[in-house]
């Protein structure tokens, strides 16, 4: 009897084992998401909806699941529909519960659940991203859709920038023919073209008598090699490159003449000779990237050069949505080209760790991947996108020690420096979940001394905080001794890997940004650390002992301490509000702040000017003009975040570094702004412009899941970032008259936009193998019962149907006004027939003929 109870229960175990595995294919499901209502109850909400299509042959069960997503966007807990709850699970991290009157889905059919988005969508980047079902009975994996549809937004909702809207945008500029425009960018100091051309053929040779420039000697040759497709037979003494040393030209600086016999390059280091070569390539042709050439006719001139800043930078996320190192390289090329000189790479944060770190293999093993998970012990959770498994490159990722070598050899074969970041105390949720993995693996063979080395957070602290990305964990605690061991550990690591390739490593970026209210309150180590340390009356005092440690640890590795400005800045009150002062502790440490909150009307709008006017090193990556991740404006599909300002080409073109308030006009959404908002605000003084020591782009990688879409977000805008960099300050950025002011500064715009349409752009198209850099849409507008069309960068081509159907590179070419009727549609292509977004003209109302 005993043995056949044995035998129910066994049978009755296999049953519900049996049951318990999902029996139904998610594959068969397709999800769409759109929105039902912008406008949501008369507020600035909206009501969104989910719908789950059954196309299989199995009936979805009306529980016993979830839907994770991830999203920027915060939610109303109860759905509108009545048949589910959303959650945040952490972070960017959501779920979605079908509840008791939710419906099961059989074939063919379909189910709603609409909920309310606190925010109003104005992207595609605005709609949920990556969600996948969770099945009840086997939570630890993820299983993707078969679809996932995002539906767009209506177009005629109010305030989004219309063809039209482009189309009077575009007016003003002027088309400047391609013979009349400058042929270097960006724009030297002194450039003057003179009579005549100089024939470069294979016979041409590069020489140098100083061995100071071999490499420039030999990477221009290998150019001018690729460019023919030949070896050179450097017989004509006529037809010769000469690199010379002449003193004079500081770090950077060089001088070019092209003479109809003769080209001659001078400058005082490599690096100045590097860009000289650099001025030379651009006067060559673009068709020299599409295809071999027999002869290259370049452009006699004269140009003395320097830059006006020696700190060039672009900040790149890897953490967030990696890029592979091939990625990075291609970046590196085109920084090279276009003289920027730092690249920042912003390698850890909460949704990675994207560097191998030898002696702390967990920092990779664990923090480099996500995919499902609702523990973190192993890996971490799906982050924007990046799906239930390791299977999406975006979201899984690491540069070996190998890989980051090579990184550092071919910037430094550059003249890039490459700073590494690594995110503290905020922002570093992968690394303390990598820490506490390594603590559990050692303490679980008893070596629970060794296991404490690294950690790098409290298991007794009770505090509660929410970052502004809602993660709710990923702050490290400052007043564990582990902390600074776990510093020092990543500083070596990162010391031996520079030294091995020869790279220089002036300086290491600890983030800074970010830290939440009320971090640190309920933690034993901090309790401790007052008792020892008097001068740690609050939790905001933590900021300087942590920041003062590091920055002595740096110091004795003649490394200087970089962060975001939060780094420098001291917690007070002012008239009883509690308020932020450039902290006088760390003025003359020699530290070097990046500056990005200059948000229009949120009160820091003179941040950098206050902190370079008390003494610090300060660079310029102002979120209203040097973010590469901002939407360039205000459309479905334009991707990019918006919370700092739209933000197009222009507005890194137009930005005037040292007096960025004079032609700020509009505000973060786009409207005019009121100029009251400056008043009491502080300019920058001469000695404040000192300590200005150069200008960033920053490309956040939340919404860059690919690498097209980092090349869509960076490119042209660099080609601007460089401009405004290396070049000296324009006439119009100094002019009192407004009016003229205004009249110079469209000249200036247009010859630079004419320069990207009809000489930098078809470069870009081709070399590297082409990158996927933005093509404007076109401007449209009807009138008279006619379409006419333009375009930001003239020079590019214009093509459109009739028919409804999208323009191809085979499509009619826009020449003039179009008399047509129906759906009329117009497309920018760039020199190798690849299309931008598509631009619908309003409707003719006019009778067919």
């Amino acid at each position: 009897m005993r043995r056949f109870i044995a035998l129910i229960v066994i049978a009755f175990a296999n049953v519900a084992a049996f049951a318990a595995a999902p029996v139904f294919n998610v594959k068969n499901l397709s999800l769409t998401w759109e929105v039902v209502d912008n406008n949501y109850k008369n507020k600035q909400q909206s009501l969104t909806a989910l719908i789950i299509t059954n196309n299989g042959t199995e009936t979805l069960p009306a529980g016993g699941w979830k839907i994770y997503f991830n999203s920027s966007r915060n939610f109303i807990a109860d759905a509108v529909s009545g048949n589910a709850k959303v959650l945040q699970v952490n972070g960017d991290l959501y779920s979605i519960t079908p509840n008791q009157n939710f419906k099961a889905i059989k074939p063919g059919e379909s189910a709603r659940i609409e909920y309310i988005c606190e925010n109003v969508v104005v992207n595609y980047t605005d709609a949920i991203e990556g969600p996948y079902f969770v099945w009840d009975a086997s939570p630890d994996k993820g299983y993707l859709p078969g679809n996932f549809i995002i539906k767009p937004l209506d177009p005629k909702y109010p305030g989004l920038v219309t063809p039209e809207v482009i189309y009077n945008q575009n007016k003003s500029i002027i088309d400047i023919p391609a013979d009349k425009l400058p042929k270097i960018v960006p724009l030297p100091l002194s450039y003057q073209e003179t009579e005549g051309m100089f024939k470069l053929e294979p016979s041409a040779k590069v020489i140098s008598a100083d061995p100071r420039f071999a490499k420039e000697q030999a990477k221009l040759s290998a150019f001018l090699m690729k460019a023919f497709g030949m070896q050179f037979t450097s017989v004509a003494a006529s037809n010769t490159i000469t690199l010379g040393y002449k003193v004079g030209f500081g770090k950077e600086g060089y001088e070019l003449s092209v003479k109809p016999n003769a080209i001659q390059i001078n400058a005082t280091t490599a690096t100045g000779m590097f860009y000289g070569i650099q001025s030379l390539k651009n006067l060559c042709p673009s068709a020299v990237y599409a295809d071999k050439q027999k002869s290259l006719e370049i452009p006699c001139v004269e140009v003395k050069d320097s830059p006006r800043f020696g700190y060039r930078a672009v900040m790149l996320d890897v953490a967030r949505n990696f890029q592979s190192k091939q990625q990075v390289l291609r970046l590196l090329d085109l920084m090279g080209a276009y003289k920027l000189n730092t690249l920042h790479m912003h390698l850890t944060d909460d949704e990675g760790w994207r560097i191998e770190i030898p002696s702390l293999p967990e920092l990779t093993s664990v923090a480099s991947k996500r995919a499902h998970t609702l523990d973190s012990k192993n890996f971490l959770p799906a982050s924007h996108g990046s799906g239930p498994d390791f299977s999406n490159p975006a979201g899984t990722g690491f540069y070996t020690v190998a890989d980051y070598i090579e990184i550092l050899k071919y910037a430094n074969d550059r003249h890039i420096t490459v700073m590494p970041e690594i995110e503290t105390p905020g922002h570093a949720r992968g690394a303390i979940k990598a820490m506490q993995a390594r603590y559990n693996r050692l303490a679980a063979a008893g070596k629970k001394a060794e296991a404490a080395k690294y950690l790098l957070y409290d298991t007794g602290d009770q505090s509660a905080y929410r970052s502004v990305q809602y993660w709710n964990d990923n702050v490290i605690d400052v007043s564990l001794p582990s902390t600074y061991t776990f510093v020092e550990r990543v500083v070596d690591d990162l010391v031996a890997m520079y030294k091995q390739a020869g790279a220089p490593l002036p300086a290491i970026h600890f983030g800074g940004d970010e830290v939440p209210a009320h971090v640190w309150e309920k933690s034993p180590a901090y309790e401790a650390l007052k008792k020892t340390h008097p001068e740690i009356k609050n939790t905001g005092d933590l900021w300087y002992y942590f920041y003062g440690r590091v920055n002595n640890i740096l110091k004795k590795k003649n490394i200087t301490l970089s962060g975001w400005e939060e780094m420098a800045l001291r917690k007070t009150t002012l008239d009883g509000r509690p308020a932020y002062v450039p902290n006088p502790q760390f003025v003359n440490e020699g530290m070097q702040v990046d500056v990005w909150n200059n948000v229009l009307g949120d009160g820091q709008e003179d941040l950098a000017y206050k902190l370079a006017n008390a003494g610090y090193k300060t660079v310029l990556t102002c979120v209203t003009n040097l973010y590469f991740d901002m939407a360039t404006y205000k459309s479905w599909d334009e991707p990019g975040y918006y919370w700092g300002a739209f933000l197009g080409i222009d507005k890194f073109f137009s930005f005037i570094p040292f007096d960025y308030f004079k032609n700020t006009d509009v505000d973060k959404n786009g409207k005019a702004i009121d100029r009251r908002m400056f008043v009491g605000k502080q300019r920058l003084t001469d000695y404040g412009k000192e300590n200005i020591i150069g200008l960033q782009g920053a490309l956040w990688a939340e919404t860059v899941k690919t690498p097209q879409q980092m090349e869509y977000m960076i490119f042209p805008k660099l080609i601007a970032l460089g401009e405004r960099a290396w070049a000296k300050d324009p006439a119009w950025t100094t002019e009192l008259d407004s009016a003229k002011a205004k009249q110079m500064y469209n000249e200036d715009w247009s010859r630079f936009v004419n320069v990207l349409g009809k000489r930098e752009l078809p470069r870009l198209a081709y070399e590297g193998g082409g990158y996927a850099f933005r093509i404007p849409k076109p401007g449209v507008m009807l009138k008279d019962g006619k379409y006419y069309a333009n375009v930001q960068y003239p020079g590019m081509v214009i093509r459109y149907t009739t028919n409804g159907a999208e323009p191809t590179a085979e499509s009619p070419q826009y020449t003039g006004p179009v008399d047509a009727t129906g759906t009329v549609k117009f497309r920018v292509f760039d020199a190798k027939g690849r299309g931008g977004n598509i631009a619908q003209g309003a409707e003719n109302d006019k009778p067919a003929i």
